[in-house]
């Protein structure tokens, strides 16, 4: 199916891209129902199942059905590549009653809603379960998952400014094109529709879809979510920066958590990126918040470790500017 957003005059230049961490724990439901659809995710997946303990699953299970859709309230269009998660619950927060209940239908496919979707505490209850699902299973992984998401916006920019946005269109997913004013969006979920860009569309890069996104409904805001570049990657392990002459000193491996702990990360989110177990960079991570080499504070259901002013003016006076500056992947 195809649904086709019209550029209409000021339209065609308010093509805009957005990161939306609220539509990635969304979607992410996906892989509850089908996770072969996601080979790149497969750690992931195995990481969130272990935990499912701890989370709300009877409710966060009826948020997809098989058609892989979500309820469109839940998936707002973000309009930022700067958007937290905080801002996007406080907005979904304010839906009202009428909408959640019929986009809560719409997915559902029944007459009757399930018992864990009816009650006027529902949106709450939906809330705080999404929240629990993002401190277990998001949280440690968010910057990995940023870089990513935002490494593809930095891409698309580039393309646009070389080749214009007739190539840009063409290269997401393979999915998506610019016809004269007309960007044709080929769907699998069965949604058709045509409708003017009013106010501008919104392309949002995204780790769970194969092709391309849009909202179910034709009157919500115009938005194209996309498959992101380099999700092969994604969970490769990642080798910590060369720390030069402060490798003399604390040996490579804690040499290198500074370096890369200049932005805050846990121990769970740094054993993934490395590779490795967390107990061995809990090992690491002690010794250098005992030598006052880093600062730790929790951040719901996790640590996170970063660098002390005193590691600072180490790695600045031992490693070269450009090791220091340049960004994790």
């Amino acid at each position: 199916m195809v649904v086709r957003y019209q550029l209409v005059g000021q339209d065609l230049g308010g093509v805009r891209f957005a990161i939306s961490p609220l539509n990635e724990l969304v979607l992410s439901l996906h892989a509850w129902r089908d996770p072969g659809r996601y080979p790149w995710q497969l750690p992931w997946i195995r990481e969130m199942r272990r935990a499912q303990d701890r989370l709300a699953v009877d409710l966060l299970d009826e948020l997809v059905n098989d058609a892989l859709w979500t309820p469109d309230f839940l998936t707002p269009r973000p309009w930022s590549p700067l958007t937290r998660l905080e801002e996007e619950l406080a907005a979904v927060r304010r839906t009202p009653k009428e909408v959640v209940d019929r986009d809560l239908r719409i997915v559902s496919g029944a007459g009757r809603l399930p018992a864990v979707l009816r009650g006027d505490d529902v949106l709450d209850r939906i809330l705080d379960a999404l929240t629990g699902y993002w401190e277990v299973s998001f949280a440690p992984h968010w910057a990995r998952m940023r870089a990513l998401l935002e490494g593809d916006v930095t891409f698309r920019g580039r393309e646009i400014a070389q080749h214009g946005l007739a190539r840009m269109f063409a290269g997401l997913a393979g999915r998506v094109r610019l016809t004269g004013d007309t960007v044709e969006a080929f769907v699998r979920s069965g949604v058709h529709y045509t409708r003017p860009a009013t106010g501008g569309l919104t392309l949002v890069p995204s780790m769970w879809t194969s092709g391309a996104g849009v909202p179910i409904r034709p009157d919500e805001p115009p938005m194209i979510i996309y498959r992101a570049r380099g999700l092969g990657t994604l969970w490769e392990a990642q080798p910590l920066p060369a720390a030069g002459a402060l490798a003399g000193l604390l040996g490579a491996p804690r040499a290198g958590l500074l370096v890369r702990l200049a932005t805050p990360a846990s121990s769970t989110e740094l054993a993934v990126r490395l590779g490795v177990t967390t107990t061995a960079v809990n090992q690491h991570l002690r010794a250098l918040r005992a030598a006052g080499l880093l600062v730790s504070a929790r951040h719901g259901r996790s640590v996170l470790y970063r660098r002390s002013d005193l590691a600072d003016r180490l790695v600045e006076s031992a490693v070269p500017p450009a090791a220091v500056d340049s960004p994790p992947a």
